[in-house]
């Protein structure tokens, strides 16, 4: 039960985003941007970051639906997602992905946890400063998503069919709503 009175049968992030509007449009944008904007990094790379943030604050409604994003981007691969997710360091991904998540990981902690021998190694393993940069702002940002979505206690969905059409949603039309979707939304509540 949420904590606030929020619209009804939206899940997660969606329901807040649907009671207060006008942050909805730069959260969603910020989304945008970070995770399918333009980028040395792919976006299935990018909603790994995220998940991985996402499940290391225990956010099951994002982890679920930036998971699903995330495997919708890599033509179904819930088992490398998932690798990242659990085990970063062993998974089947490239050395300067995993720097980039050892990065994202201490964001997730502290920023100060952050200390210049991880943007070091970074750097080494060929991420550039606009990369290290993304990936500090995915991680930090999704802290936020993460916090917003359960310090208001959202209807979270525990059925994975509803995840796996939002991440193919996610990854085929991305986080700024077109206009009538929105305002359909927002009509119905």
């Amino acid at each position: 039960m949420p904590h606030i009175h929020l619209p009804e049968g939206l899940p997660g992030i969606v329901s807040g985003l649907a009671f207060r509007p006008e942050t909805a449009r730069p959260m969603r944008e910020l989304a945008e941007i970070l995770l399918r904007g333009p980028s040395s990094l792919t976006s299935g790379e990018r909603e790994m970051i995220a998940t991985f943030v996402s499940t290391r604050n225990d956010c099951y409604f994002c982890q679920t639906s930036h998971r699903a994003a995330a495997a919708h981007h890599l033509d179904g691969n819930y088992e490398l997602v998932d690798a990242v997710r659990f085990n970063h360091q062993h998974a089947p991904v490239s050395t300067k992905l995993k720097a980039l998540l050892e990065i994202a990981g201490k964001v997730q902690q502290s920023g100060k946890a952050v200390l210049a021998e991880d943007i070091e190694r970074a750097r080494q393993e060929g991420a550039t400063d606009l990369e290290i940069h993304d990936t500090v702002l995915i991680a930090a940002a999704f802290c936020m998503y993460n916090r917003y979505v359960d310090g208001l206690a959202t209807f979270t969905p525990q059925d994975q069919q509803l995840y796996d059409e939002m991440g193919a949603r996610m990854a085929r039309e991305g986080y700024v709503q077109p206009a009538h979707r929105a305002q359909a939304a927002a009509d119905t509540h």
